[in-house]
């Protein structure tokens, strides 16, 4: 009987194995996170509430936040987990913030913070996966 592969696939320690896993597991996340406040917005609009397109686009980030706290549990013990996500945080808020405030001067808050959430979630995954892979590579050269 064969065993059927499982996605995303997983390293030894749990973590997400390829590149191509954890952008595609975060960019799922953040795809649904987005239909999720559409559906939200469009219902709160249906009940004359609030306008459409007035809600943040920052809460699509939610879904990916919590892929990434698996992830930095799932790194074991030690001061380079830490270092990288902060490191990785610190870059990805800049980097949403900035494609936040870009598409913020043509577009809705929706709009806008779904940009941002996507600029955040992008640079932070990038940051993490390869700055822990190369401080494990660089202790295991000690």
């Amino acid at each position: 009987m064969t065993e059927t592969p499982t996605y995303p696939r997983r390293d030894a320690d749990g973590r997400l194995a390829t590149i191509g896993d954890l952008l595609g597991v975060v960019l799922a996340g953040l795809v649904l996170g987005v239909a999720v406040l559409l559906v939200f917005e469009a219902a709160m609009s249906v009940l004359q509430l609030s306008r459409f397109g007035e809600a943040s686009g920052w809460l699509a980030v939610l879904l990916p936040v919590w892929i990434f706290v698996e992830e930095f549990r799932a790194a074991g013990y030690g001061g380079r987990r830490i270092v990288v996500a902060v490191l990785a945080a610190g870059f990805g808020v800049g980097a949403g913030m900035t494609v936040a405030g870009l598409a913020a001067q043509s577009f809705p808050a929706l709009v806008s913070g779904a940009v941002g959430a996507a600029g955040l979630s992008v640079c932070y995954a990038l940051i993490w996966f390869y700055g822990l892979r190369a401080l494990s590579d660089r202790r295991a050269d000690s």
